[in-house]
């Protein structure tokens, strides 16, 4: 096994749940992806606030024109051969409807961004608690295939007893031995099988390669069902994927808005103050003042653009459109999954006593079965079946609890921790 020496300096860690959870969100890519994309949808909405509010730049320029004995130089539109320009400029957007429709679109984004945050975070905690319960669940197969190996050994060392006895054939001997062998195998099947978990759960929860971990056991505590009902109105408060639907019905309702907006008028406000001369220099040589201050105000009416805003407003009409059918299918798929995702875990939870029950009852099968095969009322095939029974009841359990669990996960996807 291949571990780094940061690694193999850390003595072996046991993880929890909410431990590999922590773990999962600081190095999934795929989390941290949607982290940054909010965090990018934030800084557009404070941009978006910024361009509705006023600006103050500095502005500083110079222009020599070729001179040819006129004042203004070789260019007539020039105010001269040199012309220096100082200024503080302070420009703002009285009436802008577009930037500030554009501002409540940024807002809606933002919350979109954060909604699919809070999805890829439900869906890690799904992705993390099927790796650790089927880690645990592993883990109690391969100590069940040790104990199922242990009863193999015992029924061969009964049945060599019986035959130096003379009470049973060489051939109930040779079936202990086979299934030893078998036992074995299946041990060493059940071996991998943690292995392949224990690589898959170090995935999500390390930087680096690492398998020098355990995990905290909790299949004797499962947690109880709520109730439809409660889990039903936290669904509907709670769930990021409505959350994201109302919102990127908001953005495209504003986008109606931010398109209409480019058939209305806008007002803006220009002050400047400072030097615009041809000479740098608060007083010209005829001690007349260059320092000063101007104010402007710039109203731009459209008029005619060959129906392009037409065209815009009717794309942002569709994409509303599309957008209210799209939550109307969130809402209609939240309320399926739920009832889905539920029915799934009342099963599981139904299930779990009678596969319990399965397991004491299969253990005593195999005991009795035992006695009479040592009172020669049974034969070897019957012990066979009896071990092979136990072992795959001890399996059922545990796979149940693991479904029980997991299918708790997925309704957390839906409402959040429960």
């Amino acid at each position: 096994m291949l571990v780094t020496t940061a690694a193999m300096a850390e003595p072996p860690l046991t993880i929890s749940l909410q431990d590999a959870i922590q773990r999962a969100r600081r190095y999934s890519s795929q989390f941290q992806s949607a982290v940054t994309a909010a965090g990018l949808a934030r800084e557009d909405s404070l941009q978006a606030k910024a361009a509705l509010l006023p600006t103050v730049n500095y502005f500083n320029q110079y222009i020599y024109t070729q001179a040819n004995g006129t004042l203004s130089g070789i260019y007539v539109a020039n105010d001269g051969v040199h012309v220096y320009s100082s200024q503080g400029l302070v420009h703002a957007d009285l009436f802008a409807p577009g930037k500030r429709a554009e501002y409540q679109r940024t807002l809606a984004a933002e919350a979109i961004a954060r909604a699919k945050t809070e999805i890829a975070g439900r869906g890690l905690v799904a992705t993390v608690v099927e790796g650790y319960y089927g880690l645990i669940s592993a883990q109690r197969k391969s100590a069940n295939a040790q104990r199922s190996i242990d009863e193999a050994r015992r029924f061969l060392d009964i049945t060599q007893k019986q035959e130096s006895g003379g009470e049973v054939a060489h051939a109930d001997v040779v079936k202990a031995q086979i299934l030893v062998e078998q036992r074995l195998r299946e041990a060493q099947d059940a071996g991998i099988n943690v292995e392949r978990g224990r690589i898959g759960l170090a995935v999500l929860l390390f930087p680096d390669f690492r398998q020098d971990f355990s995990v905290v056991d909790d299949f004797e505590s499962v947690p109880p069902l709520p109730p439809l009902s409660e889990i039903q109105d936290r669904a509907t408060a709670s769930s990021p994927e409505l959350r994201a639907a109302e919102a990127a019905l908001r953005e495209e309702t504003l986008g109606i808005a931010s398109a209409r907006s480019a058939l209305l008028p806008t007002l803006s406000f220009d002050y400047f103050y400072g030097i615009n001369a041809n000479q740098f220099a608060i007083y010209n040589e005829r001690n007349q003042r260059n320092l000063g201050s101007e104010a402007q105000g710039t109203l731009l009416i459209p008029v005619w653009n060959w129906g392009a805003s037409r065209s815009r407003i009717r794309q942002a009409e569709l994409r509303r459109e599309q957008a209210q059918l799209d939550l109307g299918v969130a809402q209609r798929q939240l309320l399926a999954n739920l009832d889905t995702f539920y029915l799934e875990a009342r099963t599981a939870r139904s299930q779990l006593d009678s596969l319990r029950h399965s397991v004491e009852l299969a253990s005593e099968s195999l005991r009795l079965t035992l006695l009479r095969y040592e009172a020669g009322d049974a034969i070897a095939l019957e012990v066979s079946d009896a071990q092979s029974t136990l072992t795959q009841a001890r399996n059922a359990a545990d796979d149940g609890v693991a479904r029980y669990r997991l299918a708790l996960a997925e309704i957390q996807t839906l409402t959040g921790v429960l």
